[in-house]
């Protein structure tokens, strides 16, 4: 039988593991330098000879204290140092967060989205959040919304249901990106309509904010990436206890291989909801094809 004092012990030594365990996953963990996650293919269908890196930045959620502009703006000097021949940013800029923060003006987060750089450009979609928080678009169940407006002021492309062809070392390929899934329900994205503009064999690579869509994407793409989950931003021998997707653990994080079709789920930069991040760290993903 265990004697009073060591149950105290025992208890004392539990509650002070959970009080350190909070303060790493408030405190330490969402405020450390992004990794960076490397991931190297060469899908079925892409054409030999053609090289190229993509540094991914998703789920920015600005707000304060935690995705303050100076942190943003530190992430896209990191993110540029890497070398990639686009940046992609895969939505959810807006705060999300379900406890009171403080607010980042779209024009301040935006100025620092401005220092990106890369040869083939910056391109982006929009998230969930980018809807939800925002009142007067989700009444008008259409946009231009707050981040549609506050990227154009900086140049960056929005890709809702579009899809762009580019030519790098002589090879070409597409990029296309969907409009967000959820916003106000039903969502505006439109696979079909954004594939049909696709008008020759060069691969495909597809920006999606959520990783749901996954299912029917065809082999014609090459590779679709997304963010979204955040990893579960609680994340424990791989497995998420809560993962915001129909499909739970199967697309939570990172590469996913399906019927020979690829898809990489960043676990993003900042958080919605709750402040917290254990076990899943803040990221970058570089992405090399070829």
């Amino acid at each position: 039988m265990i004697s009073r004092r060591g149950f105290l012990s025992t208890a004392g030594g539990l509650v002070l593991s959970s009080v350190a365990t909070g303060a790493y996953a408030i405190g330490i963990e969402p405020n450390r330098q992004p990794r960076v996650t490397r991931y190297r293919l060469v899908p079925n269908n892409w054409p030999a000879g053609l090289k190229l890196k993509l540094v991914v930045l998703a789920d920015i959620h600005a707000c304060t204290p935690w995705m303050s502009p100076r942190r943003i703006g530190e992430i896209c000097e990191q993110a540029n140092a890497l070398g990639g021949d686009m940046i992609l940013l895969l939505g959810d800029f807006l705060s999300g967060m379900r406890i009171k923060t403080g607010h980042v003006a779209p024009e301040d987060w935006a100025r620092e989205l401005a220092r990106l750089a890369a040869p083939l450009g910056i391109h982006a979609v929009l998230g969930n959040h980018d809807w939800l928080d925002d009142p007067a678009a989700m009444a008008a169940r259409k946009g231009p919304t707050i981040v549609h407006q506050a990227l154009s002021s900086i140049n960056v492309p929005v890709y809702d249901n579009r899809a762009s062809r580019f030519e790098k070392d002589g090879g070409a390929f597409w990029l296309a990106g969907l409009a967000d899934q959820i916003g106000p329900r039903p969502g505006f994205d439109d696979l079909p309509a954004t594939l049909a503009q696709i008008r020759d064999e060069a691969p495909v690579i597809l920006m999606a904010h959520e990783p749901d869509v996954f299912p029917t994407v065809p082999k014609r793409v090459s590779l679709t990436l997304s963010g979204h989950t955040h990893g579960g931003q609680i994340r424990l021998f791989g497995y998420s206890p809560v993962v915001p997707s129909r499909f739970r653990n199967r697309y939570a994080y990172g590469h996913i291989i399906e019927h020979d079709r690829n898809l990489i789920v960043s676990g993003g930069l900042g958080m919605s909801v709750l402040p917290i991040r254990f076990g899943s760290p803040p990221e970058i993903v570089v992405v090399e094809l070829g």
